[in-house]
This record gives structure tokens, sequence and C-alpha cells, in this order.
């Protein structure tokens, strides 16, 4: 977004992280500021958004893409976990999204809210209950924004990765083969690349590449929707 020239706000609960990046971006010529938020809590997230828009003016583009896992099948799942797993993804989506169109709709400005879902928005996998479940909230959220939005110029579109090899996923691959019982290479080969057609991962770049596009899309042709970046491991 940045080598786009956008100025772009970084909001992370890590304040080093978030500063780090924003660092990155001012260093390549970009304008970034860091704002620290935890996307699960309504008062912070209010604060965030008001404070990026005060630093960077209008708000023209959003991306969110707030998320954790946890492995567990449902019937040891506790609720306090579902709840963690669920309000980071589809809670933290609604806080995020409410506070944009706040701004966009106050000023009269188009705008485009992408959010980052998953394949596990289209189907399931075992072990992902909540997961699964917010993923496929997220659809809902998307659609409605779009049938409201559309008044005030506002889209929004969900991108549906599919593996991407990030520390979230680096994570799983541990967890998976101490539940199903089998090798971390065979987690990565059976589990979750065996439905690609090519064994390969989903790469940043290419979630990065396909966020442009829906960002700079130039009508509400283009609105509701759902593009899946998975190297055809779920076709629609």
């Amino acid at each position: 977004m940045a080598r786009e020239g956008a100025c772009v706000a970084i909001a992370d609960f890590n304040a080093k992280g978030a500063a780090e990046a924003a660092e990155a971006i001012s260093r390549e010529g970009g304008t970034a500021v860091a704002v620290t938020m935890d996307v699960t809590n309504e008062a912070q997230v209010s604060a965030g958004v008001n404070g990026a828009v005060a630093a960077l003016g209008n708000l023209d583009i959003v991306v969110s893409n707030a998320g954790i896992q946890f492995i567990a099948p449902i019937h040891e799942l506790s609720y306090a976990d579902w709840r963690r797993v669920v309000s980071v993804h589809l809670d933290a989506a609604f806080l995020v999204t409410r506070a944009a169109l706040q701004h966009m709709y106050a000023h009269q400005t188009r705008g485009s809210i992408i959010y980052i879902g998953s394949v596990h928005s289209k189907e399931a996998s075992p072990l992902k209950a909540p997961y699964v479940s917010a993923k496929h909230g997220i659809l809902g959220l998307c659609r409605t924004v779009a049938k409201e939005g559309a008044q005030f110029g506002v889209r929004s579109n969900v991108i549906c990765p599919g593996f991407v090899r990030t520390a979230l996923v680096e994570r799983q691959i541990p967890e998976q083969a101490e539940q199903l019982g089998i090798s971390e290479a065979d987690v990565v080969k059976n589990v979750m690349l065996k439905g690609t057609v090519d064994g390969e991962f989903t790469t940043t770049a290419d979630i990065a590449e396909t966020a442009i596009f829906l960002a700079s899309f130039p009508s509400n042709a283009l609105t509701g929707q759902s593009i899946v970046v998975s190297h055809g491991w779920h076709m629609q």
C-alpha cells in the first residue's frame, strides 16, 4: 500500500512490532504511523482509528487482518478459547469496521474495507471450530457493509487465502502433528497443501497484490465479494 502512495497506519497490540513496521516504510520513503491497539477492546479501537485519522487525514482504505488460532476438537474446546478466537477475528472486525465507517460516512469519502478471511470462510477443517465459524461470519459482515455502505461509496470485500506460512501457521504445524498423530512434514504435505494444484503455500505478496487490486477498483461493481487466493485449494 505504501509503495502505491498510501499513507499507512500500522495497528497492532505489539507496540514494538508496529513501530518497526512503520519505521521500515518511512525508510523507504513512505509515510506511516504506528498505533498500539487491542482490536478486541472497543475503546482502544475507537481511539486508535481516531488517532490515525488525526495523524494522516481522511480514511480511505481499511485492511482488517487480526487473527489467532487454537487447535482442538470441539468436545475438548473450552468456551474461553472459543470466545478468544471468535473475538479476535469477528468482534474485532466489527469494531474496526464501525469506527472506520463513522469517518468514511462523515467525510463523504469513497472507501474500501478489505477483510482477510480464509479458505475456511468457505469450508471447514477438523480442530478449528472457532476459527472456521469466525471466518464464515466475516463473509456476512462484509456483505452487510457492502449493502449499507453503497450509498456512501464504501465498498467491502474479503480475501480468502489458503495457507500462508506466517507465524500463526508455523505454530499450527506441530500442534496438528500432535493432535493427528502424524509428522510435521505430513501436516504440511497432506493436510495444509494437499488440496492445492502445485503443493505451494500462498505468500504474503500474493495477498498484498490482491488487496491493492480491491482497494483501487474504481466502481461499486466489485463489492460484497470474496476472492480465494489458494493455489486452487478451493475453487468456486
